[in-house]
């Protein structure tokens, strides 16, 4: 392989071309435009990244890259994929007999693409990720996890919801709220975001190629991008592709009908939608356009939602859905949809009822983005909805090959996504691993959210185990009377003989943060008598869980 010096590594400024010039546009109150150096996206003086590629323009130009690889002296091969790190790989033609050769590769940058190929690179193996530049960070940051959750900030913000308790149903921060003030938001965070992913995997030294990626046999891929088409090879690969709404032939996408990866691409927020789909992602997304004022109607053909969490906690939240007027249409299965002559969405139910609204939110399932990586020719066969089968190790039916993320289903959730990659590039290299995988919070971004670690009250029942519970209420917890939260609640399940923890819920302001210290004892094994004699910060939601523990132990 031919030696690479610093010398002979272009700097970011040679890069980049000529320094960004004012656009025809003018000036508006961000300052004057001008195209982004890396993407040509319009950006204004006042912006600090690119909104579409999520460059620094601050630190465009100044050849950082550079100085930060030679200070720690890294090997020859890293400097080089530092320097370009979206530089073509050689051809068949042209190729040397190891630069286009991996230790792994990593198929998406996703929360498991990521993990997976930094604890990779720690490990000193040279590693790969391919994925579109513009999709740096997967669908979790451009369609999934970031934007819905930074959505439902925005939507808290501007609607006054949480200071509605001291000041009126009626308050609002801003009375006219426009989806560009929501996604205003929403884009900023995913462009701040994309920007630290890049910078992770570049100070890591992972190599970031351009394209899309298909097997061509057991450890070779086809990866076609601007570049024109390059060969990878790799002795390991890491599937971490993700997956997309699902999207049904019999439901007509377009005019005022959209998936759940489609939310703010609209012109407007409909004043009543139909949501299709009670699972996560569809009561998301209804209890944020509720709190907007959106008449809300959620369809789902099962008898109940979110199986997998404690009833108790599910009835909170309806009771919260409904107070803002959603409607729930549960045991009922959509038959035809349709947008009639005005715009109107036309939905007939099996039951005959018929309903119409001004937009239909499809979310019913999710397929993972493995249709396209002919995973045949490194024999592996994809179920109906693409998920990719793996054992405990995330190892799949041929040994050098892992999967992890929604690629292979549930939990499907960011958190645990990192987590797989990690876990599975340490398998994959005999490093040892600890810890229970099976014991993770689960985060419901619903109004009010949920979190919950642990077994449920109708899993115990079913499972002949006895507990007991005790519950802290935030309307009796100081932290909750000064935020405004007099209906969260704190529950935890505990074994009456042993006293030992089995399960923690919350529903309420802060719920997914609290839920980590449940978590911690859970994990060590812990009894409720941990939490009695504990001191935690006064005032906070902390509280809830000593709260919690004398309301269980009184029951004794």
């Amino acid at each position: 392989m031919e030696k690479i010096t610093p010398e002979s590594i272009p700097n970011a400024a040679e890069a980049a071309g000529p320094p960004r010039a004012p656009g025809p546009t003018g000036q508006d109150k961000r300052g004057r435009r001008s195209p982004c150096p890396a993407c040509g996206f319009g950006t204004y003086e006042r912006d600090r990244f690119c909104r579409r590629c999520g460059i620094n323009l601050d630190e465009w130009g100044s050849a950082p890259t550079i100085a930060m690889v030679t200070s720690r002296a890294l090997d020859q091969d890293r400097i080089a994929t530092l320097g370009n790190p979206t530089s073509a790989l050689p051809t068949r033609r042209d190729m040397s007999t190891s630069s286009n050769r991996f230790d792994l590769v990593v198929i998406g940058s996703g929360p498991a693409g990521q993990k997976g190929a930094i604890a990779a690179a720690k490990l000193g193996k040279r590693v790969a990720i391919i994925d579109r530049r513009e999709m740096i960070g997967g669908m979790s940051l451009h369609t999934g996890t970031i934007p819905s959750k930074t959505l439902r900030e925005a939507v808290l913000y501007l609607t006054g919801y949480r200071q509605r308790a001291f000041y009126g149903r009626d308050y609002k921060l801003k009375q006219e709220i426009s989806l560009a003030d929501l996604m205003e938001r929403v884009n900023t965070v995913v462009a701040r975001e994309m920007a630290v992913i890049r910078e992770q995997i570049g100070r890591n030294g992972v190599a970031m190629i351009d394209g899309a990626a298909r097997f061509t046999g057991l450890h070779t891929l086809e990866v076609e991008g601007k570049q024109g088409v390059q060969i990878v090879e790799a002795d390991h690969f890491l599937i971490a592709s993700g997956s997309r709404a699902a999207r049904p032939n019999e439901i007509p996408f377009g005019n005022g009908v959209i998936d759940a990866d489609q939310i703010g691409q609209g012109g407007s927020i409909p004043r009543d939608l139909i949501v299709v789909g009670a699972g996560v992602i569809g009561l998301e997304y209804a209890s944020m356009v509720a709190a907007l004022g959106v008449k809300v109607t959620v369809i789902d053909q099962r008898p109940t939602m979110l199986d997998f969490v404690d009833h108790e906690i599910v009835e909170a939240l309806s009771y919260h859905m409904r107070r803002q007027e959603a409607v729930f249409r549960l045991g009922e299965k959509v038959t035809t949809v349709d947008v009639g002559e005005r715009g109107m969405v036309q939905v007939r139910l099996e039951s005959g009822k018929h309903l119409h609204a001004e937009g239909l939110l499809y979310a019913a399932g999710r397929q993972a983005n493995t249709e396209l990586l002919n995973t045949a020719a490194a024999g592996l066969e994809p179920d109906a909805r693409g998920r990719i089968e793996v054992n405990q190790n995330f190892q799949t039916a041929v040994d050098h090959i892992y999967a992890a993320g929604d690629c292979i289903g549930f939990p499907a959730l960011a958190a645990t996504s990192m987590e797989q990659g990690r876990l599975a590039a340490y398998h994959m290299f005999g490093r040892p691993v600890t810890g229970n995988q099976s014991l993770f919070p689960h985060g419901i971004y619903t109004i009010p959210e949920i979190s919950m670690i642990g077994q449920t009250e109708q899993e115990l029942t079913s499972a002949g185990i006895p507990y007991e519970t005790g519950v802290a209420r935030y309307e009796e917890i100081a932290k909750g009377q000064m935020i405004g939260d007099d209906t969260g609640m704190l529950k935890l399940l505990f074994h009456p003989d042993t006293l030992k923890v089995l399960g923690v819920h919350v529903i309420g302001e802060n719920a997914t943060e609290i839920i980590h210290i449940g978590q911690t004892l859970l994990a060590l094994d812990g009894t409720i008598e941990f939490f009695r004699d504990s001191v935690f910060n006064y005032p906070s939601f902390a509280e809830a869980y000593k709260v919690a523990a004398l309301n269980g132990l009184n029951k004794l």
